[in-house]
């Protein structure tokens, strides 16, 4: 048995700096050292048990076993999306219909920047309303390469833009656990967490404008990323405080992709520029050339490659596709919608395939919390029906008959995806038992007892708290489950709302999804550059930590006079 300790060092400050060691250490590998994604998994670990056991006085074995149940949680559900995702794509490859899906999205728009915020930011939101872990970051990354947006750009725009939608993640799960350890009800936390989060997704096609294009992206789409995240943002706000909360994303992402289509149809961007690496240049634009990690991208860029400059002859419009064979590329992502919304919205599918879920407390591991309580981490659930990889397996096997790929050349994709996200699959069960040690032995505990000394500046250091808490287990809903009641016990001390304080824990965490590594493994693993992670971490770390400063500010302002009216 082991009972965790807040402050093994007796001083909150130290304590904080040794708790957050292992994950500056693997942030420190991937984005500076540029060390593979594995091995600073594994360094991270590796420090994160020598802290637990020296300085936190944790059992060797407690550590080991609550590091085995880590890794466990990694291959399942985390890798089990992976696994399904990248399948259905290399199916889509194999028919020939990703070759579709891109002049559909081509007849559109033209423009490979307003296809990734189309893709990428409100697409990506509708999945993350029915299933969060990752999958919309697995999903979309491979759409954006097959329409030909070099590999590590699409891993980056699709890592950021899966922070828009976390708050509310899948039918409101992260509110949900919010309101079970802070006794709030959990439509006032929904409504709160509406009028920051609308103001954090506002700002988000933006960046992804600047990562893909630069300023030359911001100049001349201005009005698609303004259209994106105010109709992302009202949607937001709208349907949290009026309508119902476990909805918000799916609202939000309609009305920001009819937000976006309107503009389109009045004012079209002057030239398309090519997806490649110098898309920030004045030169001459001449078709793309796409990144050669992973060669599938090849077969679906190059009916993507925009026309160049006056002087050079254009490329041939795409054909228009029968209509029957549109219907064939976008039935997989369809029958997944309709799969997850059977078991996520409340009926006797969902019933059923709740009742098959399995949930026991990990053998060997007994873990106390510092009040005395068993720790709810240590139970492991073993959601196996309705988890989002079995979902995507599924349509996957129902998808290789519709898109008449013959079981033998399904079977072999099948294969290919296993190998492809093999040193995925090694990375995130290593940071997956980093986190579960780090909330085992108490370290996570520690950095919030810290936050909570700064006093009234609590407030502007609570959003930090959620990020970290993300940044750590890769989800908001564990972030909440995690830090919500210390959120609370701290405003209450220092005299902020508490309602507040378990709103931004929430808010703030949507940033670390982009600093998360897990959800850095699924970009990387999806679109072929397993060992990379750390390049898509540099694409997008500083604009995390820029977001989450407005959100910070934001969350201070409304402590006091000048934006209190925000809280309910």
């Amino acid at each position: 048995m082991y009972r965790q300790i807040t402050d093994p060092l007796a001083h909150p400050a130290l304590t904080a700096l040794l708790a957050a060691s292992p994950l500056l250490v693997l942030l420190v590998l991937l984005g500076v050292l540029r060390v593979k994604a594995y091995w600073a998994a594994l360094a991270g670990l590796a420090t994160a048990v020598v802290t637990a056991v020296a300085v936190y006085g944790m059992p060797a074995g407690q550590a080991a076993l609550g590091a085995a149940e880590g890794a466990a949680f990694g291959l399942f559900p985390i890798v089990w999306i992976v696994l399904g995702a990248v399948w259905i794509n290399r199916l889509q490859r194999a028919s020939g219909h990703d070759a579709v899906i891109s002049r559909t999205f081509a007849r559109l728009s033209d423009d490979p920047r307003v296809q990734a915020v189309l893709i990428a930011f409100c697409f990506g939101a509708m999945i993350e309303s029915l299933s969060g872990f990752g999958t919309p970051i697995a999903v979309t990354s491979v759409i954006l390469v097959g329409l030909g947006q070099p590999p590590l750009k699409a891993a980056a725009i699709a890592t950021f833009a899966n922070t828009a939608p976390a708050a509310f993640g899948s039918v409101g799960n992260p509110i949900q656990a919010l309101a079970k350890v802070t006794s709030y009800p959990a439509a006032e936390l929904g409504a709160m967490v509406g009028r920051q989060s609308a103001v954090i997704a506002f700002l988000v096609p933006f960046v992804l404008l600047f990562i893909l294009d630069g300023r030359r992206g911001l100049r001349e789409l201005w009005p698609v990323a303004l259209a994106a995240g105010a109709g992302f943002g009202a949607g937001q706000y709208l349907c949290s405080n009026h309508l119902a909360y476990q909805l918000t994303d799916l609202v939000a992402a309609l009305v920001s992709a009819g937000a976006v289509i309107l503009v389109l149809r009045v004012r079209r961007p002057p030239h398309p520029p090519d997806p490649g690496p110098g898309a920030g240049s004045r030169a001459p634009r001449l078709p793309a050339q796409p990144e050669p990690e992973p060669a599938f991208a090849l077969a679906a860029a190059a009916p993507l490659v925009p026309p160049p400059v006056a002087d050079v002859p254009s490329a041939p419009v795409p054909p228009v596709d029968h209509r029957r064979e549109v219907l064939r590329a976008y039935f997989p992502y369809a029958l997944l919608t309709l799969l997850f919304s059977l078991v996520s919205y409340d009926g006797p599918v969902a019933r059923f395939v709740d009742a098959q879920d399995v949930s026991f407390t990990w053998p060997g591991l007994h873990v106390m919390s510092a009040s005395g309580r068993p720790v709810a981490i240590a139970t492991f659930d073993f959601g196996w029906l309705g988890a989002a990889g079995t979902l995507l397996l599924l349509t996957g096997v129902v998808s290789a008959w519709v898109l008449r790929v013959p079981a033998r050349r399904a079977l072999r994709c099948y294969g290919e995806a296993l190998r492809q996200i093999r040193w995925a699959a090694l990375t995130v069960s290593c940071v997956l038992a980093l986190s579960y040690v780090m909330n085992l032995a108490g370290m996570a505990v520690s950095l919030g007892v810290w936050l909570a000394g700064a006093g009234r500046l609590f407030a502007l250091l609570s959003g930090l708290l959620g990020w970290f808490g993300v940044a750590l287990t890769g989800s908001d809903t564990s972030s909440n489950a995690l830090f919500g009641a210390m959120q609370v016990t701290a405003a209450q001390h220092v005299g902020i709302s508490p309602l507040l304080a378990a709103a931004t824990n929430s808010t703030g965490g949507v940033q670390g999804k982009a600093a998360a590594m897990q959800n850095l493994v699924i970009a990387a693993g999806a679109v072929g550059l397993t060992g990379r992670e750390g390049d898509v971490l540099r694409k997008v770390i500083g604009w995390s930590l820029a977001v989450l400063t407005v959100l910070c500010v934001l969350a201070w302002l409304q402590s006091t006079s000048v934006l209190g009216w925000m809280v309910p």
